[in-house]
């Protein structure tokens, strides 16, 4: 009877799991359904609006996980150069004679990307975020620090990571997980190169579809981001021409740049007018006589002389003899 009884519940339990595997694998199916359907209804309001839906994005980065991107001319590929077929890896990034400052603000810079953007991506995800922001410091589109390439267009709205301009770093980085893309930005800055992402400048999330991912070219998949680099010449190794030369701005976002409104011409004429108006007052002034001034007599009785108008703020004159000052003995 016993064994009846464990063979019913060995039953029961299999069934049960069977049961629960089934209700796992359906969220799942629902989710990545749930998540084509976002996608297709993205592609398909960008088709409805045109360009202009984009405008934004052609020059910020539009969402949370997502680079901006720059217009570029396009150029005709120099003679000698070769379009590179497949994905070509990135060369060591060198930091070969920077200064002291300049390696730990590029650290600094670097880590903070790394975390603030792909926090809970796996090591190959922070590996990729890096690598992409290294390959900019090598690409004349893009300045040519690593600070600088974190932080361009922070003063405005028109940040290329949208964590330095959205309020990101206002929370304190969790310790473990800062340590962790410290790790990382510091292994991209002694040479490690992420091969797969090939020549990456640009990367986006699988949540939102920009229209410039269409005019480029995707290299890889890593975790949650899709990395592209350009078509052409510019997408080239031989593009990746910039060479660092240090001078790293100091971590952070740029300070806002508060707009300079030129005068209008109405401020102009109102100062003008305002000016002549002084100078003509003070003609006026110097050519008016002014008013007669009695003259007194000469008294033949001598006054007294007037007491003098004390003209500084020094202490009186000391009263005491030079022979006696600073001679240590005391007064009588």
């Amino acid at each position: 009877m016993r064994r009846i009884w464990l063979a019913m519940v060995a039953v029961l339990l299999v069934i049960g799991a069977g049961m629960s595997a089934h209700a796992a694998l359906r969220v799942i199916s629902e989710r990545n359904a749930a998540r084509d359907r976002a996608m297709v209804a993205a592609d398909a309001r960008a088709a409805a609006s045109g360009s202009t839906a984009f405008a934004d994005q052609e020059t910020a980065a539009p969402a949370a996980g997502v680079t901006g991107t720059i217009d570029l001319p396009d150029l005709p590929i120099p003679a000698g150069v070769a379009l590179d077929s497949g994905v070509v890896p990135a060369r060591p990034f060198s930091m070969a004679g920077a200064s002291a400052i300049d390696r730990d603000r590029a650290r600094q810079c670097l880590t903070a990307a790394i975390y603030y953007e792909a926090a809970s991506e796996p090591d190959a995800g922070q590996q990729a975020v890096a690598q992409v922001i290294l390959n900019r410091a090598r690409h004349p589109a893009f300045p040519g620090t690593v600070c600088g390439v974190v932080y361009q267009g922070s003063e405005h709205a028109g940040c290329q990571f949208s964590f330095a301009c959205d309020g990101a770093m206002a929370r304190v980085p969790a310790r473990a997980a800062w340590v962790r893309a410290a790790r990382a930005a510091g292994m991209a800055l002694a040479g490690y190169v992420y091969a797969p992402v090939g020549l990456a400048t640009h990367y986006h999330t699988y949540a939102v579809t920009p229209a410039w991912n269409r005019s480029l070219v995707m290299t890889d998949v890593v975790g949650a981001h899709f990395f592209h680099r350009w078509k052409g010449y510019w997408g080239t190794s031989a593009a990746f021409n910039q060479r660092y030369a240090g001078g790293e701005p100091v971590p952070g976002p740029h300070r806002e740049i508060q707009p300079f409104a030129p005068p209008t011409p109405e401020m102009i004429a109102a100062a003008g007018a305002a000016a002549v108006a002084a100078a003509s007052a003070g003609e006026t002034a110097a050519v008016t006589p002014s008013a007669p001034v009695a003259v007194a007599k000469a008294s033949p009785v001598p006054s007294k002389p007037a007491a003098a108008v004390v003209t500084d703020m020094l202490p009186p004159e000391s009263q005491i003899l030079d022979r006696w000052k600073d001679s240590g003995k005391p007064l009588k």
